[in-house]
């Protein structure tokens, strides 16, 4: 399927780089839409030449059960701005799977390839065991048929077997963490850069502990992730970043199944008005309403029905005296063929599949028609319909009030779905607008270069998303009642994310805060208990018994602060405890008065704190005059008088108080040893996998040269004139020598004696082949100056007539150099013809072609030489007149002078004149 995706136009240098998103994809063609993407790219890459923005390059991850997906958004000139990185085979997802086999690590195709010959080797569904119970893990592969050795961990959930001999064992963060890492190889690799930054796409029913450890599997891969991003969100971002709500809002489901989950997220789009530079504009945005999901419903459940009907097919192949089922090689071989046969039966009415040697030398074949495979999954189209059903029915509306139901994930291809999702919501098409692989994808890729602090999208679409659960705060505690307000709802279900919150609570001892989910029956898939967190906290002891022996004017309580980030997690951030105080203090006094006092009532406060001046004491006015001596003793007392006064004050002490975590369990963050040690390993495998890669490329390198020298040397006439036969013989018996090392004891060598071995033939083939391509480069070079020298002879004609300012001795100097260069060759030519051919050129034509372009450098510099401005001669003028001039001159300024004194005296407005006259005067005579 053509891929769908909105491509920015036009970049705008400056300090964030800005991209603008242009209206072009949606109901458009196929045809269309590839010729729209095609211009957009043409326009882009034209203007792109004009600026030169920075390396800012940030990516996505659409990680999933079975595949991973990366987007790009990266700057660089000649690159697509927003595009999908394809692996190694081109292709743009890649398998999400970890194998370890024959000592070495293999991921994404490389790991594919031996699914169906070693799958106790090759862990797959790794996201979804994160943070899973062992039992509830365990579920998972035995209801896929994933024969992995796994043992429960100290958290209570599951850690996979590699190696029982070396006692290698992995968590899941861990195994996704090598997942992530092989994503981030391949957006450097599509970027030519190095890229950190990210966004992971997460489904919306992943939890609290499953969302902590994915983002620990993303910092043990060395990715800085920005934000996680629900899926349903990262649809949106890319349905509505091309299209324009101001005049037109609409309320648009999007239906997702993918390979093993289903979900229906209702959206809002609309616009709002903003002031930018000062003008009103029209901003969209999108506001997510509701979600509803099947956690375990996909194409995987499928699939495992068509595997379920054949293997009961197999089993009566043989007379029913084995089941097939129990032999993990032989169900790898069936699942494989059997997610071809869905694919083909999606464009087709009838599908066979053929699986060589399935079980015990026995091969299997059997065709499925459509009708069939429908049958076995009529309970799955049923189930299918629910989230949407639900969705409908909590949001109030009607079927009539949807705009559109976009159709995303890979299962939405299966026709009968397709049918039954039309004849539910009564309409002849279903909307298809995006692609239902790489939707996510893109639009996470897009969120994540609105929050980098190098990149911003210029069409600007605002997102609100919400918490998909809802979250409970519960306090305990010695004297703490168990009432209403020690339980209470701290997150609705569906509130805006990012968020803050707190709580305040009257209370003067230490207590515990519990974080749990809102409703025990909807807790996340696996999840067997609502408690997510608990905290300790501490230090309000102490501070009730410092404090309460003051004259408390309220009851001493606890602040708690709480945050649901932007990728849904919540945490308990800070507590304080809050002390409020009535006391006498001592505050500065604001007014001085002064007792038996005459002064009047009306003197300000300034006035009455500033009496002991004498100017003070002059201004006041009395009702009966005030003498000397009255003033004088007033003066005596004010001085006598304290400068500040108590007065009954209410003060607020805020005292940080210990927060402490107490998580058990799955809910519990892997600890920062284990951690360290988990990095630590993966940079081992890491290390190994790029040696291992190293030795490869230049085994393969080795192997090339052998097979194409060996050909030259048979094919290629003119080596005869190059080399000796004697020659030719000793370098083909030193490759077969190469050769047959390479295919025994070579099998085993490490990357250096690869690289040695090639240098040790290209140390005898490289002056033969050079010596072969000198056979026509140097004629050619040689043609390439004489042409050139016979060129100079024109230039330096045309010269003399177009520019003859150039300096003689310049030119001069260009003539010289090209007979030398003339001479030169002259001389290496003769040599050359009397040298053999089998030994080193006299010279080379990388030589003459250096020569020649210092010549055309001499001469390119001569050419620049401007022609010289004409001079301006002034007029010369006569003794008498001279001394004339200086005459009137010298009046002149003594008149200006004068003129000057008597302007300043009378007008300026004459000055002004004046000079101006002179001005023009002297201007006139020049």
């Amino acid at each position: 399927m053509t891929q769908n995706t909105t491509v920015p136009s036009v970049f705008r240098p400056a300090k964030r780089i800005h991209l603008i998103l242009p209206h072009f994809l949606g109901g458009h063609s196929v045809k269309k839409m590839a010729w729209k993407v095609s211009v957009a790219l043409r326009i882009l890459f034209s203007l792109a030449l004009f600026f030169s923005p920075s390396q800012s390059a940030v990516f996505s991850v659409d990680l999933g059960s079975e595949s991973v997906k990366v987007a790009v958004v990266n700057l660089k000139p000649g690159q697509s701005p927003i595009s999908i990185a394809i692996n190694e085979m081109s292709k743009r997802k890649s398998p999400a799977l970890v194998s370890f086999h024959d000592g070495h690590r293999l991921l994404g195709e490389e790991a594919a390839a031996l699914v169906a010959r070693y799958p106790h080797k090759v862990y797959s569904q790794m996201r979804d065991l994160i943070a899973k119970p062992y039992a509830s893990a365990q579920r998972i592969l035995d209801s896929m048929y994933l024969p992995f050795e796994a043992k429960p961990d100290s958290r209570g959930g599951m850690s996979i077997v590699v190696d029982n001999e070396n006692d290698a064992v992995y968590s899941p963060e861990e195994l996704v963490a090598m997942v992530l890492g092989y994503a981030v190889h391949l957006a450097e690799f599509h970027s030519k850069i190095p890229i950190k930054d990210a966004v992971i796409s997460v489904p919306p029913y992943m939890g609290q502990a499953e969302r902590r450890g994915l983002l620990q599997a993303a910092q043990l891969a060395g990715i800085n992730v920005l934000s996680l991003i629900n899926e349903h969100s990262g649809a949106a971002m890319q349905y509505g970043i091309d299209k324009d709500f101001s005049n037109d809002s609409r309320h648009v489901i999007f239906y997702d199944m993918g390979a093993s989950s289903t979900y229906a997220a209702l959206v809002y789009f609309s616009s709002y008005k903003s002031k930018e530079f000062g003008k009103s504009v029209s901003v969209n945005q999108f506001h997510v309403k509701d979600v509803r999901w099947i956690p375990e419903l996909g194409g995987q459940h499928m699939e495992l029905r068509l595997v379920e009907y054949f293997a009961d097919q197999f089993n009566s192949q043989l007379g029913g005296a084995i089941d097939v089922r129990k032999f993990p090689k032989a169900m790898a071989k069936l699942k494989k063929q059997v997610k071809r046969t869905k694919e083909i039966l999606s464009a087709n009415t009838a599908a066979p599949i053929s699986v060589e040697s399935l079980h015990d030398d026995v091969d299997f074949r059997s065709t499925i028609t459509r009708e069939k495979f429908e049958e076995l999954c009529e309970d799955i189209w049923e189930k299918s319909l629910l989230p949407v059903k639900e969705v409908l029915e909590h949001s109030g509306l009607s079927l009539e009030q949807i705009y559109a139901v976009e159709l995303i994930g890979g299962a939405t291809r299966v026709p009968k779905l397709q049918a039954k999702l039309q004849e539910f919501l009564g309409r002849k098409e279903l909307d298809r607008h995006l692609d239902a692989d790489e939707a996510i994808v893109l639009g996470a890729a897009l969120h994540a270069a609105n929050l980098s602090d190098g990149i911003k999208l210029n069409r600007k679409l605002g997102m609100v998303d919400g918490s998909l659960y809802g979250f409970v705060v519960e306090l305990n505690g010695p004297d703490l009642l168990k009432d209403e307000s020690s339980r209470q709802l701290l997150v609705p279900r569906m509130k805006k994310v990012p968020s803050k919150m707190f709580r305040s609570v009257n209370h003067n001892k230490d207590f515990e805060v519990s974080l749990a989910y809102e409703s025990e029956h909807q807790l996340p898939p696996g999840v067997t208990s609502p408690e997510i967190a608990q905290y300790q906290i501490s230090g309000l002891t102490d501070a009730s018994d410092k404090y309460s022996s003051r004259n408390l004017s309220s009851p001493i309580k606890a602040n708690i602060h709480f945050s649901l980030s932007r990728s849904g997690i919540l945490s308990l951030d800070r507590a304080d405890a809050v002390i409020e105080i009535t006391e006498w203090v001592e505050v500065p006094r604001k007014n001085l008065t002064i007792e038996n006092s005459t002064i009047s009532s009306n003197v300000s406060a300034e006035s009455a704190t500033g009496n002991s001046t004498e100017e003070n004491n002059e201004s006041m006015h009395t009702d009966s005059g005030i003498n000397k001596t009255s003033s004088s003793n007033a003066e005596e007392q004010a001085t006598a008088e304290p400068a500040t006064e108590k007065k009954l004050k209410k003060r607020t002490f805020r005292v940080p108080l210990k927060i402490v975590e107490k998580i058990t369990g799955l809910g519990m963050s892997l600890s920062q040893d284990f951690l360290a040690e988990a990095k630590r390993k993966l940079q081992v495998l890491d290390k190994k996998d790029a040696d291992r890669k190293r030795t490869a490329e230049l085994k393969n390198n080795l192997e090339g040269y052998i097979y194409t020298t060996k050909e030259k040397i048979e094919t290629v006439e003119e080596l005869e004139k190059v080399s000796t036969s004697e020659e030719r013989q000793s370098f083909i018996e030193k490759l077969d020598q190469v050769q047959d090392w390479l295919y025994t004891d070579g099998e085993d060598a490490n990357a250096t004696e690869f690289e040695e071995r090639l240098d040790q033939l290209k140390s005898v083939g490289d002056p033969i082949f050079f010596r072969l391509k000198e056979l026509t480069a140097r004629p050619a070079s040689v043609e390439h100056a004489h042409k050139y020298i016979d060129e100079l002879k024109q230039i330096i004609q045309q010269w003399k007539t177009s520019k003859p300012w150039l300096p003689q001795e310049r030119v001069d100097e260009v003539l010289n150099s090209s007979e030398k260069l003339k001479n030169w060759l002259d001389e290496k030519e003769a040599e050359q013809k009397k040298a053999s051919g089998f030994s080193k050129p006299a010279f080379t034509s990388e030589e003459v072609y250096l020569k020649v372009l210092d010549l055309q450098n001499k001469v390119a510099s001569i050419n620049r030489i401007p022609k010289p401005k004409p001079k301006v001669q002034k007029p010369v003028k006569n003794e008498s007149e001279s001394s004339e001039q200086d005459t009137d001159n010298s009046n002149s300024t003594s008149t200006d002078s004068s003129s000057s004194n008597d302007s300043s005296d009378n007008n300026s407005e004459g000055t002004s004149e004046e000079t101006v006259t002179e001005e023009a005067e002297g201007h006139d005579e020049l």
